[in-house]
């Protein structure tokens, strides 16, 4: 069984509903400070969901059966299109993931509903710095299944920016084992206002180091990975471009595979 509930800041059940393969939720309220959104399965569930009509549908890994998920507000809805969350009605859907899918190639890495900060659910990304802590700079943006890069600062060209810090890394944990096949950076392409790296190195949950090089340019960039078994990956010693800006950021991080066979 699927069930979606929402609740407010005093766990007060808002609405709700259960289905045993793909549950449509319909909330007719203006969220409110504290608002939440549960989504229970069974445990370790893979499901599609969709947050809000203005979100893509994205896959999400449930490793206890459960997403929780705070209603973006404030300066947190600025990395997402425009009237996202607002208004009087709100569509939340969760569908079941078929095994067959789980076998498919795929963008491992996606997930338009990640979070800053902890999450229970997967795929998640994060950084050890995001600049000035503003939601457009998020670590999260690089997964969030968007490519706009000739821009920075509001959708849809946010980002993961580094705050000019030369040991930034960023991070993608799957929650489980996946078979990841090849990768694809997108730098951010607003030049002359962005820099870019020249080099990189990923480094996988087995301790694995993965060099890479970079060129100047907003196409995708693919690096092999050779088809190994990892839970997360890790971007570090991103090596700046002499460009003049002291702004790299990377737009889009995609890793294609599927997941490992238990």
């Amino acid at each position: 069984m699927i069930r979606i509930v929402v609740l407010d800041a005093q766990n007060t059940v808002i609405a709700e509903t259960l289905h045993p393969d793909t549950a449509l939720l319909c909330v007719d309220r203006e969220w409110q400070e504290g608002d939440r959104i549960e989504i229970l399965t069974d445990p370790a569930a893979h499901v599609m969901v969709q947050m809000d009509a203005a979100l893509p549908t994205g896959e999400v890994y449930l490793p206890g059966g459960k997403m929780t998920w705070p209603i973006p507000r404030g300066e947190h809805r600025l990395a997402y299109a425009p009237g996202a969350f607002e208004g009087l009605r709100h569509i939340v859907t969760a569908r079941r993931i078929t095994a067959d899918e789980l076998t498919k190639n795929r963008d491992l890495a996606r997930n338009p509903s990640d979070l800053r900060g902890d999450t229970d659910f997967y795929p998640h990304c994060a950084a050890n710095v995001e600049t000035r802590n503003e939601s457009v700079f998020a670590a999260r943006n690089v997964i969030d299944g968007l490519r706009f890069n000739t821009s920075h600062g509001e959708w849809p060209f946010e980002s993961w920016g580094i705050g000019a810090r030369t040991d930034a890394w960023c991070k993608i944990d799957f929650g489980r084992d996946v078979i990841a096949d090849r990768m694809a950076l997108t730098l951010r392409a607003d030049f002359p206002h962005d820099a870019y790296w020249v080099s990189g190195h990923a480094i996988d949950s087995n301790g694995n180091e993965i060099p890479f090089d970079l060129q100047k340019t907003g196409e995708r960039q693919w690096i092999d990975l050779g088809g190994r078994r990892v839970r997360w990956l890790r971007l570090e010693r991103m090596v700046k471009s002499d460009d003049p800006s002291a702004f790299p950021s990377l737009r889009a991080w995609e890793v294609f595979g599927h997941d490992a066979d238990e």
